[in-house]
């Protein structure tokens, strides 16, 4: 009788993470952050119990019969696997320092990264086999980056070449993070006051829409350090600035504005005719019809537009950080004219984190209205 695991999707991932522990760089080690660095698998440190005790309990639970406590079970070691994963790494930098000279980079390899991707993902796996809600699968994530908070919190991760580009530059990442937000909340919010509007326009009337659509649809084809570079002329010919934050909202507006129209009018066309019908036979104006009854029903719709515009913003204004406009891109395009890479991760993680919270926050929003 042959041995067939019951969970094939926890069996590859947590296959994959061991391959990734056993045969990968876990950490690479350079002589400085300017060089490239010599990789080290997990169980090349010198630690890894942990984590390999951890993946054979979840592989022996790939066997088990899918039941609510067999998916609590493997959530819950799951995420005691990528804690210790992310324990041995700086672990493992710290290990490396005491006995390497001042200027040695400890950087985290992409064995680190891709078992830390597999563990997340049995996470999520198990969360929603055991169909948790928004606020659950929210509540996990915050608990798992408050233990990591506080991990780094108590030294834990201070050897590591990604922490040390951060003490490094401690003020400046605090001001370029608000930077990034403010730029973000500036552009979505602008959007919406134009993009709202519009849609019910053209729901209002349908002979706009072809032009409009078109017009929007255009605006998306075009790459956005191309509409970066051609806003700075007649910016700057109009004395607003040709660099900064002014063309960086403008474009990041344009950019936004065809998920809003596009799902602020498919939210209102949607809705059932004889609604509005009902609506119109009690009286009702069409103002009220559309405050009372048309946006009401189309929230859903509108909000998933507005969750692809946020996470769109967040990812767009890294580049706008070429025209002057700061945000974390500047981290981004100062490893990479440096050679640096943990000075890329600096900017990339952080909004990467940014806009997993934004439209899992947007997505509970949405939940909530439906």
């Amino acid at each position: 009788m042959r041995l067939v695991p019951r969970n094939r999707v926890l069996f590859a991932l947590i296959t994959a993470t061991l391959l990734c522990c056993a045969f990968t760089g876990f950490v690479s080690v350079a002589p400085n952050r300017l060089v490239s660095g010599t990789p080290l698998s997990l169980w090349q440190t010198g630690l890894g119990e942990p984590v390999a005790a951890l993946a054979f309990v979840l592989l022996a639970l790939s066997f088990v019969r899918t039941t609510v406590g067999s998916q609590i079970a493997v959530m819950v070691v799951a995420i005691a696997a990528l804690v210790a994963l992310i324990l041995d790494a700086g672990t493992a930098a710290s290990l490396i320092m005491t006995s390497a000279r001042p200027a040695t980079r400890v950087s985290l390899a992409g064995g680190f990264w891709a078992a830390g991707l597999c563990l997340a993902m049995i996470v999520l796996d198990a969360l929603l086999r055991l169909k948790a809600s928004g606020l659950v699968r929210l509540g996990i994530a915050v608990l798992i980056v408050a233990v990591i908070v506080v991990m780094a919190l108590s030294g834990e991760f201070d050897s590591l070449s990604l922490a040390r580009e951060y003490a490094a530059r401690r003020g400046e990442f605090a001001a370029e993070l608000a930077r990034h937000c403010e730029l973000v909340f500036v552009s979505v919010a602008i959007a919406l006051v134009i993009g709202a509007p519009l849609g019910v326009a053209v729901t209002r009337w349908p002979r706009l829409g072809p032009g409009v659509f078109s017009a929007l649809n255009l605006l998306q084809t075009i790459p956005s350090v191309a509409l970066f570079g051609v806003l700075i002329a007649p910016l700057s010919a109009l004395g607003l600035g040709g660099i900064g934050a002014t063309p960086a909202i403008i474009a990041l507006v344009l950019y936004s504005l065809l998920p809003i129209v596009r799902n602020t009018h498919a939210g209102i066309v949607g809705i059932d005719a004889a609604v509005i019908d009902a609506a119109r036979a009690m009286g009702m104006t069409q103002g009220q019809i559309l405050w009372r009854i048309e946006l009401p029903l189309g929230l859903p719709v509108f909000l998933a537009g507005l969750h692809i515009v946020t996470v769109q913003a967040i990812g767009l204004t890294v580049v706008a950080a070429l025209i002057g406009a700061g945000g974390l891109g500047s981290f981004v395009f100062q490893g990479i004219g440096q050679y640096a890479i943990d000075l890329v991760l600096l900017g990339a993680v952080p909004t990467i984190l940014l806009a997993l919270a934004a439209g899992k926050l947007v997505r509970i929003v949405v939940a909530d209205a439906c």
